[in-house]
């Protein structure tokens, strides 16, 4: 009995793919997200009920921490060892291509920290798939909390990622958010990636943007990344807010905040 030469070749093909299958990977801009999401509802839920009725709390603030993996874990476990922490922020630039693989990895050593986290989103995350993913893993790019006195705001403000095409910063998130505070609220802190002045920001709107975050009750600072070095900046002058710049995880280096209901402290934290 004869067999067709590409009949043996057709069967070899099909065994080859079949025992292949575990090597076989989706396109690295999917956003299959394996482990947790929705962390940002989550945690802004046990942040808020955690720091009811508190005087004062303290925040942890890290950045920038993109490939920067064994840093960030000495970082996170520097963290834990400090009792007081009421919580940790992120400015942004968890990954450097937006990669859904980056999130998940840098997603997975922030989980060991033993106080809950919550992430603004920066340019390098905006890169391809990258808002898609953010949004699965964490949730929106704009939201807010209020941990007993203090509201805290998370705002993207990385125009030039979206060609200045897109409602970045959100003034109608803003105003509607400033506009709802409790009664309880006498603070109020701003979270973002790129702060006015810098390049990834739109500065055509820099001063609305500071009048509506002036808007906020008790504000008391915004605190920001991206530049990869520990700065506070003025950029609406001296006797402006405050924006309070982290250094990149590389530096091994992070800031801690005590905030109480109508002052602010910051101490920088080098490993």
């Amino acid at each position: 009995m004869t067999i067709r030469l590409s009949y043996i070749v057709s069967i070899l093909f099909s065994i080859t793919y079949l025992c292949a299958c575990d090597l076989i990977e989706y396109h690295p801009y999917d956003v299959n997200i394996d482990g947790p999401t929705g962390l940002t509802a989550t945690n802004c839920a046990l942040i808020e009920r955690q720091c009811a009725g508190k005087d004062t709390i303290r925040i942890a603030h890290i950045s920038d921490t993109q490939r920067f993996y064994d840093e960030t874990q000495r970082i996170v476990r520097d963290i834990n060892r400090r009792d007081s922490i009421d919580f940790v922020i992120h400015t942004g630039d968890q990954t450097d291509f937006g990669l859904a693989k980056e999130y998940m990895w840098m997603r997975d050593i922030l989980l060991n920290l033993k106080v809950p986290y919550i992430c603004a989103i920066g340019n390098h995350d905006c890169l391809g798939t990258g808002e898609a993913a953010f949004r699965r893993v964490y949730g929106s790019d704009n939201f807010s909390l209020n941990a007993s006195f203090l509201h805290f705001v998370s705002l993207n403000t990385n125009a030039y990622e979206y060609d200045y095409s897109k409602d970045v910063p959100n003034f109608s998130f803003m105003k509607q958010d400033a506009a709802s505070l409790p009664d309880s609220v006498t603070a109020t802190v701003i979270s973002m990636h790129v702060a006015p002045g810098m390049f990834l920001f739109n500065d055509n709107v820099a001063e609305y943007f500071d009048q509506i975050c002036r808007s906020y009750r008790g504000l008391q600072m915004c605190v920001c990344g991206h530049d990869h070095r520990f700065e506070v900046l003025y950029p609406f002058g001296e006797d402006g807010t405050p924006y309070i710049q982290c250094d990149d995880a590389k530096s091994c280096s992070y800031v801690i905040y005590t905030v109480t209901r109508n002052n602010y402290s910051y101490e920088v934290v080098q490993l």
